[in-house]
Parts: C-alpha cells; structure tokens; sequence
C-alpha cells in the first residue's frame, strides 16, 4: 500500500515539478534559477567518481572525498531525473554504484584502511581507495547523518520495479540499519560529535541549535539502534532564543545551520515542544535568520567592500587567507576556510561572501535570496561560472595579486549540494515530498516529539 502511495505521488510530482505554484512562477520565469541548478548539479554528475560513486570534496583542487558530500550528490541525482537532466536510469545506476561501493567498504576499529566503524563513516575518504584519508580524521556523526539523508531520499525516490531500484532500495535499507547510533553515545541522552581509533570519543557532543537535527531524527528513527527519546530534549535544551535586527528566532551564526536540515525535511507546519512553546516552526525560524543576515549587510557594521542588501551571505566556506593585512588605513584579520556567521550570540565576519549561503535559503526566503543571487552573478566577475557559484568571495580584501577583491577557484561539494536541493524544493517541493514517504524520517521526527502539519495527515494515512 505505501509503494502504491508513494508512486501515485511521485507521478503527480512528475506532471507538476517543472511547473511551479502560481505565486512562485515569477522566480523562475527568467531562467535564471533553471540555470544555476543545472549547471551545479552539473558539478556532481561530471566530478563524481563514476565507477565509485564518490564526490569530491572540492574541485579542480584534488583533496579527498567529503562524506557529507556524497549525501547532497546522491539526493542530487534524484533532483536530475526530475528535471530530465540526466535519464532515471543513468540516475539510478549512478546511485546504485554509490551505495554498493560504500556498503562494500571495509569497517573496523583500525587506524587505517577502513572507511569507518559500526556503520559509521570517516568524515573524508581518500578518493582512490574510500577508505579513511589520514589518522587526523575523525569518525563523523553529522557527516554520516548527512550521507544517510541522501541515501535515505534515493531509498524513497527510486521507487520502481527495475532490478537496478529494487537493488539500490536494499542497499539504502541495510546502510541505515547497521548504524549503530548507540555507540556513538557515550554520555547520553546527547550524540557524541564523533570518534578516533586509538583514542576514543570526541569530547563533544551535538547541543544546541545546529546542523544536528538531520542526526537526531535518524538516530531516533533507527529500528535497529535507536537512541532515547530523551536525546532531543537534550540537543533542544541548550537553545538560545534572542533577538537579532527585530527578528526572534533560536541563534546560530552560520546558515548552514539553519538550512541542512532543512534541505531533506520540510519542518513547515510541524512543531516540536520547544517551538510549540514558541509559536513558530524551525522553517519560520531559519527563514527569520535569512533575514537578518540581509540587514546585517546592509547596516553594515564593519564596513566591508560591496555589501548590501544584494550581497550578503554568512557560513562555512572557503575564505582568501588566515591573515592579518591593512586595507585602506583598517587592519582586517582574514580567514582561509572557516565557519562564518552573524548572530546575537556570535560573530565572525572576515569580508567574505559564499553564495550558498543565499542559495541554501531560498526556499526560506525567495524574494531576498533570488535577486541576491542575481547579483552577485553580474557585480561579481568570475564568480558564476560552468558549473554554478564557485565557492566564496571577498571584495575587501585587496592586494597587489587582486586589486578587485578575491574569488575563490574552487567549488565545495557541501556547498553546491544545498542550492540544488532548496532550488528544488523551492519550484516542486520533491525532495520534501518524497522524504515524507519514509517511515525512519516520520517515525525519528515523531519521536522526537514532532506533531501538527503533514505529520498528523500521514498518521491519519492521508
């Protein structure tokens, strides 16, 4: 009965999802958003390892690959097939490939030359081989949530009766239920924010508002080795509820913080206790910190080149070097690759600029994110190129080497995966709609506590 919902749905999906509603037609009328998703999403179908499924972490620069990566190019490949560009076969083989190689990999408490441990991913992989890059890499929490996100989207997708999608179906199934989420929390009810062979647990562990509520949700979904219910209630009680630019919304600086989640969870009408308490949802709430991260740039406060309300955009990206230089009479501390963001509570703001930051929000906010875009498409030179937005900007950093300000050469896979999916979500809502259809994604936010919304009509079987 579910595989008869969920394939009359996605029929449905099919007829509608070049089409958007009637009040969003206007964003996508121009062409400007079909072709900045198709070129990004071009990012991941050429630079993907085809015979390994394994998506670099960035490029042209030749690093390892980023298992978080590899979770925004699989629920990427979905996004392809809607949009007719690549065929749903080519999409399904590619996801096939990916799960199998990584299902295949070897796990184990080694220091070298695994992939992970109890079903649990290094957060960067040597490219050749899967296995973990060096021993400074951790076993990843998040990285792993965000990598079963996608696998999650292809398990509810891919849907049809081939042997390819029956195939990728049961491979997505057994990648999820041999997590072992428990392990992984060695100072409940809270999730360890990962660990090393040799020397055990990090430190950490995921609290307060973050990218983490893709990791609750699917650890509380697990049918194998779920944690406590009693494990939100501890990522939600360190929340910070403040007032920022006229806006109230639980803080966190950088975007993507308040998008990751987001792109595979459509959080738009169902509540937790905690927003219950509020009054609004966590959409609502990453929506308000889009906002004032405009009228930071437009207020200006440390008087950075070429911000504006039509250049804006704070969070984890690449940045022109970890430096301390005068410009025009100011001494500014420049940053290479680091979180970036602007909040109540927290603030680091180095002059630069990643375009995803308004490209992962778009579903959130339309008529600020879409025109912000645009602009830096035009004002900036060198910035959108190929295959999207290359990864970061910054105008006020300024040398002999580059008068203009500088521009990063690299794209970031974690960072093109959130424009594709949110570009998506914004025309079809497909990512959305199809993660509604999995039953570990609605039992994790049930028993996280999640009520209202679509989630009281799937209880009722609507």
């Amino acid at each position: 009965m579910m595989k008869l919902t969920v394939s009359f749905f996605l029929f449905c999906s099919l007829l509608t999802a070049s089409t958007p509603h009637d009040s969003l037609k206007r964003y996508f009328a121009d062409g400007f958003l079909d072709t900045l998703q198709h070129r990004t999403f071009n990012y991941f179908w050429e630079y993907v390892d085809p015979a390994t499924g394994l998506t670099p972490d960035r490029y042209p620069t030749k690093t390892f690959s980023s298992t978080a990566a590899i979770g925004f190019a699989l629920t990427a490949y979905g996004i392809g097939a809607e949009q007719k560009y690549v065929s749903r076969q080519a999409a399904a083989d590619r996801v096939l490939t990916t799960l199998k190689f990584l299902y295949l990999l070897p796990q184990g408490d080694a220091q070298m030359g695994t992939a992970g441990h109890r079903g649990f991913y290094y957060h960067f992989l040597n490219l050749e081989t899967g296995t973990r890059f060096n021993k400074e890499i951790e076993l990843s929490t998040i990285d792993t949530a965000l990598l079963l996100a996608g696998v999650l989207v292809c398990q509810s997708y891919f849907d049809n009766a081939t042997a390819t999608e029956r195939s990728l179906r049961s491979y997505a199934d057994s990648l999820y239920r041999r997590v072992d989420w428990k392990w992984l929390q060695p100072r409940p009810p809270l999730l360890s924010m990962g660990w090393f062979p040799g020397s055990g647990f990090h430190k950490s562990e995921w609290d307060g508002y973050n990218e983490a509520m893709i990791l609750y949700i699917l650890a509380l979904g697990s049918p194998t080795h779920p944690v406590d219910e009693q494990a939100w209630n501890g990522f939600t009680g360190k929340y910070q509820w403040m007032k920022y630019y006229g806006e109230e919304f639980v803080s966190f600086g950088p975007l993507f913080g308040h998008q990751y989640s987001h792109a595979w969870i459509d959080f738009r009408g169902i509540k937790d206790a905690y927003m219950h308490s509020k009054g609004i949802d966590y959409f609502e709430n990453s929506r308000r910190a889009t906002l004032t991260q405009q009228s930071y740039a437009k207020n200006n406060p440390s008087t950075m080149n070429g911000y504006s309300e039509l250049m804006w955009g704070f969070t984890a990206c690449d940045g022109p070097a970890d430096e301390k230089r005068s410009v025009d009479g100011i001494a500014r501390q420049f940053s290479g690759y680091s979180a970036r963001g602007v909040s109540a509570d927290w603030t680091h703001d180095d002059g630069t600029i990643a375009p995803t930051a308004a490209g992962g929000s778009i579903a959130f906010a339309p008529e600020q994110c879409v025109p912000t875009l645009k602009s830096m498409s035009e004002k900036v030179s060198g910035l959108y190129t190929k295959y999207g937005f290359l990864d970061a900007f910054n105008l006020t950093y300024i040398t002999d080497r580059t008068p203009n300000g500088w521009v990063d050469h690299d794209y970031l896979g974690i960072d093109q995966g959130p424009i594709v999916i949110m570009i998506e979500n914004l025309r079809s809502e497909l990512v959305w709609s199809v993660m509604k259809k999995n039953k570990y994604i609605v039992t994790g936010l049930q028993r996280a506590g999640f009520t209202g919304g679509w989630l009281q009509q799937q209880s009722h079987g609507k």
